[in-house]
């Protein structure tokens, strides 16, 4: 998984016309891990949650999911949820805040949600890619100049990481949602 999140690092530094190794000093003393989620069936699947709605912090998110379904995501124009359809053999990659705020909001962190099925049992893994504690996140250097000002202020990651780990996104939906904070 580390070798693939290097090259996506990659992938994503070229889309943004920049050099393909530019995301790569953020990925020093990393802090990215992986877990398993289980989703058990609901009957009424319609009065609960198997995730609530949120955006991943970090980098970005690389998910493995079984072929149950129950990922969704928040359409921008609007407000629509959408249901992921499960690809065999395939993963899906959410960009998440660090990767919006580095990029000057050319790419947005995406805003999803876990629904639960009324008969099977739903698996994932996401790996979450994220950067060090002591990394800053704020827009690049090349990303910023007079007609595209810093859309973003500068914030510590292992600072947000710890505020973000203190609260219940059950309960406390503007604390899933912390890019807003930091915008300019």
């Amino acid at each position: 998984m580390q070798k693939l999140a290097y090259k996506l690092a990659e992938v994503i530094s070229l889309s943004l016309s920049l050099p393909a190794k530019r995301l790569n000093e953020f990925f020093e003393d990393q802090v990215a891990f992986g877990r398993i989620n289980h989703y058990p069936p609901c009957p009424v699947p319609h009065l609960a949650l198997g995730v609530g709605r949120h955006k991943d912090a970090g980098l970005f998110t690389i998910l493995s999911q079984d072929d149950t379904g129950g990922l969704e995501i928040k359409r921008k124009t609007d407000g629509e949820w959408i249901g992921v359809k499960p690809t065999p053999d395939a993963y899906i990659v959410n960009l998440g805040d660090a990767t919006q705020v580095y990029s000057n909001g050319e790419y947005e962190s995406v805003e999803h949600r876990v629904v639960l099925n009324t008969e099977r049992s739903r698996f994932s893994i996401p790996f979450f890619v994220n950067p060090s504690h002591s990394t800053w996140i704020q827009p690049l250097e090349e990303k910023v100049n007079e007609k595209n000002p810093a859309k973003y202020k500068a914030y510590n990651w292992g600072m947000l990481y710890t505020h973000r780990r203190k609260h219940d996104p059950k309960t406390r939906d503007e604390e899933n949602l912390p890019v807003d904070h930091f915008k300019a």
